[in-house]
């Protein structure tokens, strides 16, 4: 089982002190010096395509490659997507881009939890995300939310799982994380923006997302998918704001 947290009982990761002639070991203790912060195994950072999804592989995200530490987004990791609109329909679009880039990939369905049956089929297969590889879940509590994405991230026959929930304690985070890492199964929390003015409630999610719609270009004839794309957080990254156009 890969862990996300680090154990303070073992080993001092190595530290570059600046007088390493190696280059290639010199960039080696750094990674490992980043795994150590983020709590992943040097390892994980060598896994490659099996441990990573690219943003080169979704389309129009192509341009947020260098906002993470890691050759993409961690797939065993829960993470956690803010959506700026009230509809949360420019972050549930981001979200459907990612499920279907994760599903594709591994040739497995993806699960997702909602409070509300607004998930339109062709709107979903335009982002990429096939409804025959889709499982829905309605829970008509916040806490069946959580059971459920739980309960999801635990089974490795699913490529990613998607749950909509307002309220999450940091606890109730840290078991989905903790899911994630069993598992390897890629967790979303799509969630409401609160006010600009409070503090993001903490969590163990490795990144935070804030998603808000854009205008869609005026010289197209078909309109495309447009989002402001901001990363709230991830240590060792590089937050900032990015405008996306999804065009498969």
């Amino acid at each position: 089982m890969q862990r996300l947290i680090p154990n303070p009982t073992e080993a001092a990761t190595p530290v570059f002190d600046g007088h390493v002639s190696d280059g290639a070991r010199a960039v080696a203790l750094l990674r490992a010096r980043l795994a150590a912060m983020e709590g992943l195994a040097a390892s994980d950072l060598d896994g490659g395509e099996n441990r990573f999804l690219s943003f080169t592989a979704v389309a129009g995200l192509s341009g947020l490659a260098d906002a993470l530490p890691w050759p993409g987004l961690p797939r065993h990791a829960l993470h956690e997507v803010v959506a700026a609109d009230p509809a949360m329909a420019a972050a549930s679009g981001f979200c459907a881009a990612l499920l279907g880039a994760l599903s594709q990939g591994a040739a497995m369905p993806v699960l997702w939890v909602t409070r509300q049956l607004t998930l339109y089929g062709p709107g979903l297969a335009a982002l990429g995300l096939n409804p025959a590889r889709l499982v829905i879940v309605r829970a008509r509590r916040n806490r069946d939310v959580l059971w459920a994405m739980e309960e999801g991230l635990r089974s490795a026959a699913l490529a990613a799982v998607l749950g909509e929930a307002d309220d999450v304690t940091l606890f109730a985070s840290r078991r989905l994380q903790l899911a994630a890492e069993t598992s390897g199964v890629t967790g979303f929390l799509l969630r409401r923006s609160r006010s600009p003015s409070q503090t993001p409630p903490p969590s163990a999610a490795v990144t935070r997302w804030r998603i808000a719609p854009a205008p869609a270009p005026t010289d197209q004839s078909i309109a495309v998918p447009r989002w402001h794309v901001e990363l709230l957080r991830c240590r060792g990254g590089r937050p900032g704001h990015w405008l996306t156009d999804h065009q498969p």
